[in-house]
């Protein structure tokens, strides 16, 4: 079973709405070693209304006087590109993936791209009417938790839970999300399909902010797969995910860090990502399988390293040891050191010279 974790460049709107600048992005991520390549798919108008804020980071990276709906118009793909872009990625061999914003995009995405697993972003977990739709195509989803408290997560999990098991027609309430979550069936279905990814919705986000500790909340809690949406800066958070663990992760990734845009500056370069990639695959190597038994490397280094029973100095035949005559020194070839206790006050069967192995008794 393979255990390395699912390595996703989140490009996001890093093109800033050029296609080309996308496709740079999927040759930079194939690169760098991803597995997948994730872009966002929205209808700017179908995702905020003109009076919507900007968040403080994007203020900060694009300016507050323009609207949060103006500076998503700028960000959009169109459906073309996303062919475009997904054609490319199937060419490279890295895989195609975008967040939908918006049932419309969700089914773009699905039918006529052929996306084969959805992503939702943490804004959406509360959007009920979004998780329900992109569950009844039956693809694998994963699920980013930032914002989130357990409870969300859990009612989130029922509403992808209805749209598995439950017909497209079926009409949900409230009380259906959790009732289905009390049937094991529903858990089962859960395990071969979703992935919560833990996450702190903040960009860039500080390392006193990100908590990987709650991944094994995630874990114990919904005994789902769980892996890491790293938002923070550098390359080192993303590695101590992968001791953790993480099943998955996913660093935005930007062809250039000072270029206009709200995500550009929460991002890393292609170079640091081949770096993080290396990094995250030299710790996976290290966890190894956890038992405790000499590696095969350290097999020729063994009688090196360790030490013997030898003599501290000259013994006659017949001479008692003693801890006057007994030394315990490298290599490790002879009598191990466990049996001094043994030996003391046992006769030598023979003479021994000065760092002469010794052992034998009369």
């Amino acid at each position: 079973m393979d255990s390395r974790a699912l390595i996703i460049a989140e490009a996001g709107v890093n093109h800033n709405g050029d296609r080309a600048r996308a496709l740079d992005l999927v040759k930079a991520a194939k690169r760098a070693g991803a597995d997948v390549v994730k872009f966002q798919s929205f209808r700017a108008e179908k995702l905020a209304t003109a009076s919507a804020s900007k968040a403080n980071y994007q203020q900060v990276t694009t300016g507050s006087e323009q609207s949060q709906l103006d500076m998503l118009r700028g960000l959009q793909l169109t459906e073309d590109d996303e062919e475009v872009v997904a054609a490319a990625c199937a060419a490279a061999g890295i895989e195609y993936l975008s967040t939908p914003f918006d049932p419309d995009s969700a089914t773009n995405l699905v039918r006529r791209v052929g996306m084969r697993r959805i992503k939702i972003g943490s804004g959406d977990l509360t959007n009920a009417p979004l998780l329900l739709h992109v569950a009844r195509f039956n693809l694998p989803i994963i699920l980013s938790t930032g914002m989130a408290t357990l409870s969300e997560v859990e009612r989130a999990l029922g509403v992808i839970a209805y749209g598995y098991l439950r017909g497209a027609a079926a009409q949900p309430s409230l009380a259906d999300f959790s009732e289905i979550l009390l049937d094991r069936k529903t858990w089962t279905e859960l395990r071969k399909k979703v992935t919560l990814l833990h996450c702190t919705t903040e960009y860039p986000a500080e390392a006193q902010s990100i908590n990987l500790r709650a991944m094994a909340t995630l874990t114990n809690a919904f005994d789902l797969p769980v892996g890491f949406s790293d938002h923070s800066r550098g390359i080192h958070i993303a590695s101590a995910a992968a001791a953790l663990g993480a099943s998955v992760i996913e660093k935005h990734l930007t062809l250039d860090r000072n270029l206009p845009g709200p995500d550009h500056r929460a991002s890393i370069e292609p170079d640091e990502f081949a770096a993080m990639v290396q990094s995250i695959r030299d710790v996976e190597l290290a966890l190894g399988d956890g038992r405790k038994v000499p590696a095969p490397e350290e097999l020729a280094n063994r009688n090196i390293a360790r030490r013997s029973l030898v003599a501290a100095r000259a013994i006659a035949r017949g001479e008692k040891f003693t801890p006057d005559n007994i030394a315990v020194k490298r290599p490790g070839t002879g009598m191990a050191p466990e049996h001094y206790w043994d030996l003391l006050g046992q006769v030598a069967d023979r003479a021994y010279a000065e760092d002469e192995s010794v052992g034998r008794v009369i």
